[in-house]
């Protein structure tokens, strides 16, 4: 049961990327070109509906953190770390030239997938090599030489 309630809300979101212009990268393009370079063509409709979203996520995140676990889920799994580092500044950006870029972002993109847009495919697998690469890169050991007054590379 807990699957389908899941999928529900799934198909809501998709629904609301779809009905908000979200999924269209054309629009989401048009909201990015903020100085009107080169078309002037900038599109402040998308700021109502992050605002919309920013404000729901606001809400609910102070309601749903007040219970004692989740409903799917045995606990909640919420980050531990608070320190800045390059993993927290490169994922962002690397986000933000990719939207820039592609006029996607994974959810949308996902949603365009079901329209059988060639450009949201491109995306979703591009998306997907970099979520490898990255898993990758995170999880390669650094290689770290001990050095011990017997090593022979000191003498």
């Amino acid at each position: 049961m807990a699957i389908l309630i899941q999928f529900a809300i799934g198909l809501i979101f998709g629904l609301g990327l779809i009905v908000s212009g979200m999924a269209n990268p054309a629009k989401v393009l048009n909201f990015l070109d903020v100085g009107g370079i080169p078309a002037g063509t900038w599109d402040a409709s998308l700021a109502f509906v992050m605002a919309g979203a920013i404000a729901v996520t606001f809400i609910g995140f102070r309601r749903v953190l007040k219970r004692a676990r989740p409903f799917f889920a045995e606990r909640f799994d919420l980050p531990t770390r608070s320190d800045i580092d390059a993993r927290i500044i490169a994922g962002p950006a690397i986000f933000g030239i990719g939207w820039g870029l592609a006029g996607f972002c994974p959810g949308p993109a996902l949603t365009a997938l079901g329209f059988g847009s060639s450009s949201a495919f491109i995306y979703v697998v591009a998306m997907f090599v970099g979520m490898v690469a990255a898993r990758f890169v995170t999880h390669v050991p650094t290689a770290r030489r001990v050095v011990t007054p017997a090593d022979p590379l000191e003498t």
